[in-house]
């Protein structure tokens, strides 16, 4: 992440330092176009020093973690997804259209979800992704097969859920990449690296996982199948929950989202400009994003550091924007597609 300083001194205008973007509007007033990826370093007439970002994270968490769950196996809906609700998280359940039970009591594989079910998942906040219909590699069938395949899947999972799935999940991990090209449109991303959670885990080498992820600030993206049967299966579940139990005692730390949740924060991140005017102790912050709006949907978080913050208040497009504040920093969500964020420190 760039760090750029701006300073505004109280006697009149200071010069910018390793800046370049930016633009003196009148004395007392500075102006700045700042990236997603950047962050502003500002001393204001009162010399009161802030920072400006956008967080790497929602909340300004230090990471993220999504955990991913192929084949739409039945225990995903019976033993899973309680888990998950009993501590606040959402998973992304990756399904083979064909591989799931019709409803009305004409059930073929019992190890499988039911479109019901698959709904029901949705209704209450998970996410539905594609894996394909048939899960068919893409290495072993003719590009038209592939792409009837996905678009197959999105049909039947927009017709019995009502959402369109905005993620892709490889079969088999294969990501050929003609047949990836059919895969990435009109998405927010697709699974292109995951960590195996299953037989092979250990409490320590999860804890371990965790802790890396804090430490580098990296979004990991868990990926197994079955709890107690199927690919890989952890065989005895507990150890999976006391892993969740984990990652539930540092949420101060992780974000624990869907995978479209993190994958549309992260991009949307990297393609918002901020464009800023600092008068005195109110800034007046007027964001632009060019991505689609039906596609990328989420939130993004700002953070403005400072020891001095006492009050602030924000507001945007007339909506007064619930602000968290914390001894160093205050924290909100934005919508990077809305007008302008006027912020009054004191």
């Amino acid at each position: 992440m760039r760090q750029l300083f701006v300073i505004l001194l109280a006697l009149g205008i200071g010069m910018p330092v390793n800046a370049k973007q930016i633009t003196f509007t009148k004395k007392g007033v500075i102006h700045y176009c700042m990236s997603g990826q950047d962050t502003l370093i500002v001393q204001t007439a009162l010399k009161k020093h802030y920072t400006l970002s956008i967080a790497p994270y929602k909340g300004d968490k230090a990471c993220a973690i999504s955990y991913t769950f192929d084949d739409g196996l039945a225990e995903q809906y019976s033993l899973v997804a309680p888990q998950f609700e009993k501590r606040g998280f959402r998973g992304t359940f990756a399904i083979n259209g064909s591989k799931i039970n019709s409803d009305g009591g004409l059930t073929t594989d019992t190890t499988r979800m039911s479109w019901e079910q698959v709904k029901d998942l949705s209704d209450r906040g998970h996410e539905i992704s594609n894996h394909g219909w048939k899960h068919k590699n893409f290495s072993r069938f003719p590009l038209e097969e592939i792409r009837e395949d996905i678009y197959k899947n999105d049909s039947a999972i927009f017709a019995n859920t009502g959402v369109m799935p905005r993620t892709f999940v490889y079969p088999n991990n294969n990501k050929k990449e003609e047949a990836k090209k059919i895969a990435v449109q009109n998405r927010v991303g697709t699974r292109t690296k995951q960590r195996s959670i299953g037989s092979k885990s250990t409490p320590q080498n999860l804890e371990a996982w965790v802790n890396t992820l804090i430490e580098t600030n990296d979004w990991g993206v868990g990926m197994t199948h079955g709890l107690t049967y199927g690919y890989d299966a952890f065989r005895d579940p507990q150890r999976f929950w006391d892993h969740l139990d984990q990652v539930k005692a540092k949420e101060d730390k992780i974000w624990v989202g869907t995978f479209r949740e993190v994958a549309a924060y992260v991009e949307e991140k990297g393609a918002t400009q901020l464009d800023i005017v600092c008068e005195k102790n109110h800034l007046r912050i007027t964001p632009e994003l060019t991505l689609d709006k039906k596609l990328f949907i989420e939130p993004l978080t700002l953070v403005i550091k400072g020891k001095q913050i006492k009050k602030i208040s924000v507001r945007q497009d007339g909506k007064k924007l619930p602000v968290q504040l914390h001894t160093d920093k205050a924290v909100f969500d934005f919508n990077p597609y809305g007008g302008v964020i006027e912020v009054n420190l004191k």
